[in-house]
């Protein structure tokens, strides 16, 4: 018989709130313990100093002769400089404000915008096409296939001008003679105003192995048990192609579709060498991309600041659209990691 006392009240009390704070204490410790602890990276002095002597001259390269020369120009853009005399005499925004003036800017500006539009979508689709063929292609053959895939890229920019400017020729030439075999009269390719940019971009489907390789590897990275699963389901090849190699490979043509815009709007080896290499005025207009006016302004006319803001100009150009296509694009990407 036990017998309740206020005394023995107090003391049950006080022992079950021991027995609380004892467990809340262990949960803490617990919580603690499970808690990730940080790891502190040590760093070995002496690697950390050969890697940063490793890349010192790529650094050293890129502070003189990229990020300097870029300063320099943004500089000379607000000038009027002089070769001669390595004289600058500033004019404020004037090299601006003919940017406005000169109609040629706006010409080859549209001219440049126009291929850019008709020749990153065609380079995308024949680069992928190539590398989906070199992807199927006998592994005993694969290295001679992808050896002769790549040549043309290797070959310099004035061989493959030279061999296109006898392949356009409008009377001649071998794509022509081709056409008429079946019975289609071919365009003046090097004259017609109209055909002069798909000449252009003719010559440039010649080299895109560089992307080619790309999709390649992007492909080679495809698991193939995703084919399997869908051929199990009765899926076709062309609706394997778009709901599995496409989004697989989206961050290869994310990639690709950048880069290659950003080149396109620096296109001037191809138009150059077909059109402009002789110094004449005799060019078609269609033909004037903007770095070839930028390459005038600046080698021949001697119109350094202004030929700087051009450049400045084309920066800003790729700039803006570059971040319109990684803001817009980005969305459209499949990335392994995500959930």
């Amino acid at each position: 018989m036990s017998i309740t006392t206020p005394q023995n009240d107090a003391v049950v009390e006080a022992l079950h709130e021991a027995s609380e704070g004892r467990e809340s204490r262990g949960r803490a410790r617990l919580r603690r313990s499970e808690r990730p602890r940080k790891v502190k990276v040590h760093y070995d002095k002496r690697e950390a100093l050969a890697g940063y002597m490793f890349i010192l001259p790529w650094v050293i390269g890129f502070l003189v002769f990229t990020a300097g020369a870029m300063v320099y120009s943004l500089y000379i853009s607000f000038s009027n400089y002089n070769l001669a005399t390595n004289t600058a005499s500033p004019v404020g925004f004037d090299n601006y404000a003919r940017l406005f003036e000169d109609p040629r800017v706006g010409v080859s500006l549209a001219n440049t915008l126009f291929y850019v539009v008709m020749a990153v979508p065609l380079e995308i689709i024949f680069a992928l096409i190539l590398a989906m063929l070199l992807d199927r292609a006998a592994r005993a053959a694969a290295g001679f296939w992808r050896t002769l895939y790549y040549l043309p890229k290797m070959t310099p920019a004035v061989a493959t001008a030279a061999v296109f400017f006898l392949m356009l020729n409008g009377n001649t030439g071998a794509i022509n003679q081709f056409l008429r075999f079946f019975g289609i009269e071919g365009p003046q390719w090097l004259v017609d105003p109209a055909w002069v940019k798909p000449s252009i971009v003719i010559m440039t489907l010649w080299t895109v192995a560089g992307t080619m390789v790309i999709f390649l590897a992007a492909l080679k990275n495809v698991p193939q048990e995703l084919y399997e699963v869908a051929a199990l389901d009765g899926a076709g090849p062309i609706r394997k192609f778009f709901s599995i190699t496409l989004p697989m490979i989206s961050g290869a043509m994310f990639f690709n579709v950048i880069v290659l815009s950003i080149a396109a709007f620096q296109v001037f080896d191809q138009a150059f060498l077909l059109f402009w290499r002789d110094q004449s005025n005799s060019s078609p207009e269609a033909s004037l991309f903007y770095a070839i006016y930028l390459f005038q302004q600046a080698f021949r006319q001697f119109n350094f600041g202004f030929a700087a803001a051009m450049a400045w100009l084309l920066f800003v150009i790729i700039m803006i659209i570059t971040v319109i296509q990684v803001k817009f694009g980005n969305r459209f990407v499949y990335y392994e990691g995500d959930r």
